[in-house]
Parts: C-alpha cells; structure tokens; sequence
C-alpha cells in the first residue's frame, strides 16, 4: 500500500456549500484504535474587531485548497506517526452568525497527539489554505480576508 493509499484510506477532506454535520466528522474519525478523538468546529461569530457580523462568504480556490489539506495530513503523520484518522471539511459561499464554517477530527489512540494534530491541522489551515472570506457587516459594508498565505511546501 502507497502513502497515498494510507491517505486516502485514513483521511477525508471536503469543500461543501453544504451545512457541515460535525457528528459525520468525528463519525469519520473515528475507529476502534482510537483512545481519542479530539474535533473542533469554528463558527461565524456575531462580533469581529468590535463590528457586528451579518454574514461571511467564504470562496477557495478548490483544487489547491484540497491539495493543502492533503499536506497537514501528511504533516501529522509525520509529526504524530500513530494518529489513525484525520477528517478536514470547510464550508463555502454565505454562513450566517452560528454555523459553522469548519470541522477538523483527529483521531488517535492518546488524547495528547489527538489534540496536538488537532491544533495543528487548524493553524495550517488557516496559515496555507487559498480560502478567502467576504465579511458583511449590519452596517452594510464589507471586507475581504485572506485566511491562508497558500503556501506550499
């Protein structure tokens, strides 16, 4: 079996435009191996930089985006070789305050690799992944983010 059989075989990763379901993700992270899964959903927030959020609009550039999420993957297994599962799914287009924008599950036997591939995988997302988001604010105006610097390895 290729790494990338192992990949693909022991990780899943999405951009949907669909509601995320976070029991799905710590669902497909998790395995009889585990002693721990550890899952973390970022929502949108009412509030940023003291102004009030209407909605966020995320885009990526998609094949890279996964490409990236591949690379974390890839990361924690070298950093945390017995992590058995990691699960990486990011919505797209208009969230509204409250849903949830991304859901990342690391399963592991040890809660400690558990949650340090965790934080891992979320700090790399937003530090590599070509996702923007537009913030439309109750005022009416909006800013664009770039949420990753999309770099490669």
């Amino acid at each position: 079996m290729t790494s990338v059989d192992i990949l693909q075989e022991t990780s899943d990763f999405r951009l949907t435009y669909e509601p995320l379901d976070v029991a799905e993700v710590y669902r497909l992270a998790d395995t009889s191996a585990n002693g721990a899964v550890v899952l973390m959903s970022g929502m949108v927030r009412e509030q940023t930089a003291g102004r009030t959020v209407d909605h966020l609009d995320y885009q990526a550039y998609e094949p890279m985006a996964l490409r990236i999420f591949a690379q974390i993957t890839q990361d924690i297994r070298r950093m945390y070789p017995d992590v058995s599962r990691v699960v990486i799914h990011h919505r797209l287009g208009k969230l509204r305050v409250g849903e949830i924008s991304v859901a990342i599950a690391v399963g592991s036997p040890h809660r400690a690799e558990a949650f340090d591939a965790c934080r891992y995988a979320i700090d790399a997302l937003k530090q590599n992944a070509p996702i923007w988001k537009k913030e439309y604010w109750l005022d009416g105006d909006s800013t664009w983010v770039n949420i990753g610097k999309c770099n490669l390895p």
